[in-house]
């Protein structure tokens, strides 16, 4: 097919970047406008369909699996099966485009690297930008980085020794407010997209690999079914074969959970997995089942382990269902930070990271998450020990596994309340996870673990849920809007003391703390931070 003129009212509203005429070439800038055209509508449909549902929710506080689609889980069918590059995905890395993280994750001896837009990079635009720029780069084998600091230079290992990237791009509720076309934004979701697989799918082809995705924040199969159809559109569009695209798709909300099989169904011929995504996981159990009770209160986020019944459930249904149907099943994240002066807290942590990890493996899990190069042979190690020789455990069916639709929400099956220390941790990490947020990072080391915008989200929404449901911690204090706000002020007096006053007047701490409070506090439960956050997102 061959590409159209440039739309004249397409309008970058942003400040020139340096090099940017690479990435917003005329031709890049046609397809967006192309994706924008044919798929924006439905997406908006979809997020109306998404409010729908919430609704049917708060009225019924339970869902089920979807009997419109009970032919489909009970059919016979497979997905394609893998490319070579994402046959064995024992470990994953994943981090934001930056430039030395680019060249570190792709260096760093993990099978996969997940390149992210999404939560772990704020969407500034030159984080939009210039982090494409950097996996072309990349592919071009054209890049390094000297680190200002230290002096230290990075750059590319072998290409046998490269990290697959699979690539996510934002979620479909984001827009980008410095893209329009026909007088609206774009989709950040089509942005990201767009302009990566036009201006890669051809190189990566080219390297024996493919422009392969991840696919965040998915709520229901319709909406993996646009996902689908984008990529029918795409590779029609620059003329490579179909099924070139692989995605995987992160089941982190609660609905998906219960429309795993007609996810991967609608995506069969793009399909290579799911992953098990636990902080997202959590934020919509919050959202959705905000208003059904006492049985649907969470405990402090630390205490919902992957081992917590609810969340056997949710890893095992993925596991079986992956492997039913020849996908890979791709396990949670270890988000542990190694601390460079305290042997005894790695050492504690990597035990951790190691049972976690062997558990996975144990499971049927076919690889796994880390948020650090030094977890890489952690996470390898316990992979190797049950894969051997072998690309991926896709053979382990798990038809043991049977999990009825209660047992996904039976929240109140976690032995462990609310705790006021827990209160404090959720103000703590989610003032400073914002905090650089608005800065323009979204992959933030607090209290040794690497904290993305799902952190913030999980944090915001158990101060929510806490103080609408009245939750009495065990030092018999309520929690309340005034309780919260105490706290942060506190919190943010100690930041103040920590940093000093120059480098508090430097950031955007009362910025921060002032939005965590508003998305804590507001009767009117806002769907994502990233919304009101976006807007005071500079650049």
């Amino acid at each position: 097919m061959s590409a159209p003129a440039p739309s004249p009212l397409a309008i970058v509203d942003a400040e020139p970047l340096p090099r940017q005429d690479e990435v917003l070439t005329d031709a890049a800038l046609a397809f967006v406008a192309e994706l924008h055209r044919n798929f924006t509508a439905r997406r908006d449909e979809l997020l109306t369909r998404r409010k729908d549902r919430r609704d049917e929710i708060a009225r019924t506080s339970t869902l089920d699996f979807r009997p419109e689609t009970a032919e489909i889980r009970a059919a016979d069918w497979k997905v394609a099966p893998a490319p070579a590059a994402l046959n064995d995905r024992r470990v994953e890395i994943t981090g934001p485009t930056d430039r030395k993280m680019t060249i570190n994750a792709l260096n760093s001896g993990a099978k996969v690297w997940l390149a992210d837009f999404e939560d772990a990079s704020a969407p500034t635009w030159e984080n939009v930008v210039l982090g494409q720029l950097n996996l072309i780069d990349a592919y071009e084998r054209r890049i390094d980085f000297t680190d200002p600091k230290s002096g230290k230079s990075y750059a590319l290992k072998d290409a046998a020794e490269l990290a697959t990237v699979v690539m996510r791009p934002r979620g479909w509720h984001l827009e980008e407010r410095h893209l329009q076309f026909d007088g609206r934004p774009v989709p950040g979701a089509l942005v990201d997209f767009g302009l990566y697989f036009f201006h890669n799918a051809q190189r990566l082809i080219d390297l024996g690999k493919g422009p392969y995705f991840y696919l965040p924040k998915t709520e229901s199969y319709l909406e993996a079914r646009l996902w689908n159809d984008i990529f029918v559109f795409a590779q029609d569009y620059v003329g490579i074969p179909q099924g070139t695209v692989r995605a995987t798709v992160l089941i982190e909300t609660i609905t998906a959970a219960y429309e795993m099989e007609e996810i991967l169904y609608e995506l069969r011929d793009h399909a290579a997995g799911l992953n098990a995504g636990r902080w997202d996981y959590l934020f919509s159990i919050v959202k959705n089942f905000r208003d059904g009770g006492e049985k649907f209160v969470l405990p402090d986020r630390n205490a919902v382990t992957m081992t917590a019944p609810f969340m056997r459930a949710y890893t095992e249904l993925l596991v079986r269902t992956c492997h039913k149907r020849g996908a890979h099943a791709i396990g949670g994240m270890a988000a542990f930070i190694p601390s460079r002066r305290d042997a005894e807290v790695n050492k504690v942590a990597f035990e951790k990271v190691k049972a976690d990890k062997d558990r996975e493996a144990g499971d049927g899990f076919d690889g796994s998450w880390v948020a650090h190069p030094d977890l890489v042979p952690i996470a390898m190690a316990s992979f190797d020990a049950v894969l051997g020789d072998k690309p991926n455990q896709k053979d382990r069916l798990r038809e043991d596994v049977s999990v009825a639709p209660g047992d996904l929400i039976a929240i109140d099956s976690l032995d462990a309340k609310p705790t006021y220390q827990g209160l404090v941790s959720a103000v703590q990490v989610g003032i400073r996870y914002i905090e650089a947020w608005l800065r323009g990072l979204g992959a933030v080391a607090i209290f040794n673990l690497m904290e993305d915008a799902a952190t913030a989200e999980i944090s915001r929404s158990q101060i929510w849920q806490w103080i609408n449901a009245g939750v009495v911690f065990e030092n018999g204090e309520t929690a309340t809007a005034e309780l919260a706000r105490k706290v942060a002020a506190q919190e943010l007096a100690a930041i103040r003391a920590e940093i000093g006053e120059e480098a508090f007047a430097a950031g955007k701490w009362q910025q921060a703390h002032d939005l965590l409070l508003k998305v804590s506090l507001d009767t009117d439960y806002a769907d994502f931070l990233t919304l009101p956050a976006y807007e005071q997102l500079v650049g």
